[in-house]
């Protein structure tokens, strides 16, 4: 009878943990370190880099470069950050141009800050950084390459991506490869619920990809359009917003006018809810001699400043950096319904 009652016991108990866990809907990110709860409290920068090399896809030497000598580099750059609480550093360095996440996962350890990684391929400036193999393989067995480093950790080592890193020359139509890479960057999200970030620029480049999104049953809730400070026409963010993709204003490491200038159009056609910003600074390259690192933290020491007096407040400040990158980049299947169901 005891052991009847005992063995009664553990199931009710694995009913209840497995119930619990099921019923835990709290957002979650993954870092270089795990999966972990977010909040909309902490402070994010969405699009930065530690490293990129250059050199192509068919050059690129990983042991071209020395762990210790670029963390002596970069980590003073990431220990300005404490002063500002940053919580959250989104690396968006893709495979091929540098992604390292052996360092990044250093730096982590180092910092204190949660640093998110990323899989994918980037097929910006004419497939420079694809490799020959992918241009053979097709969308899917693409796909199960990526699934496989959110399952199984990135270079045979326990770390996953945070997200899903595509880049695609701006045109429409889009060239076969670029078309590719959203087709697998497609059915990746559909498996792991990373979202999808995609080097774009202007708003010509962004309308195809939102088309095989939806045509694939992927939410454009899902997508974040990259460099989106470069189109010139600020309807593009309105019929952007209207469609759901995330508006990513991150050249804030050289630019500033044109920021402020976007973002309170944003506030004052409430798109705000729709925007995220960041520096896209760093740029260790191993091939220079001479390094040059940009600083993150032109956002907190001249962009708010000068937003505030524009009448911005606490609250909207607060929207981009931490609230919006927590839904933006929180792992969410987000389907597109087709035909009037949901895939």
């Amino acid at each position: 009878m005891n052991k009847i009652r005992n063995i009664t016991a553990m199931i009710l108990s694995l009913i209840i943990a497995c119930g619990c866990a099921s019923s835990d809907k709290s957002p979650r990110i993954q870092d270089v370190k795990g999966v972990h709860k977010v909040s909309a409290d902490k402070i994010w920068l969405t699009h930065e880099h530690t490293l990129v090399d250059f050199i192509g896809a068919d050059s690129i030497q990983p042991d071209s470069w020395n762990h210790d000598s670029v963390i002596n580099k970069v980590k003073p750059y990431f220990d300005e950050l404490k002063a500002f609480d940053v919580s959250y550093f989104v690396d968006a360095t893709p495979k091929y141009l540098g992604r390292d996440v052996l360092l990044l996962e250093k730096i982590a350890n180092k910092t204190g800050i949660s640093i998110i990684t990323n899989t994918g391929l980037y097929g910006a400036r004419n497939n420079k950084y694809i490799p020959q193999y992918a241009h053979e393989m097709t969308a899917r067995a693409l796909a199960e390459t990526w699934i496989n480093e959110c399952e199984n950790g990135i270079d045979g080592t326990s770390i996953k991506p945070g997200f899903i890193k595509i880049g695609v020359d701006n045109s429409d139509p889009l060239h076969t490869m670029h078309q590719k890479l959203v087709k697998a960057a497609a059915l990746t999200h559909l498996k792991t619920g990373l979202t999808i970030v995609s080097h774009t620029g202007k708003a010509k480049g962004l309308w195809p990809q939102l088309e095989i999104l939806k045509e694939m049953g992927v939410s454009p809730a899902s997508f974040i359009w990259v460099h989106a400070q470069a189109e010139d026409n600020n309807d593009s963010y309105l019929k952007a917003a209207e469609e759901g993709c995330w508006i990513s204003l991150d050249g804030l490491g050289w630019e500033l006018e044109k920021h402020i200038e976007k973002i309170l159009f944003a506030k004052e056609n409430g798109i705000l809810d729709k925007i995220l910003i960041s520096h896209d600074s760093g740029w260790y390259d191993p091939q220079k001699e001479n390094q040059t690192i940009k600083p993150f933290t032109n956002i907190f020491k001249k962009l708010y400043p000068e937003l505030k007096t524009h009448g911005f407040t606490d609250d909207e400040f607060k929207l981009l950096i931490s609230v919006n990158p927590a839904k933006a980049f929180s792992m969410e299947i987000r389907n597109f319904p087709i035909n009037g169901y949901d895939k």
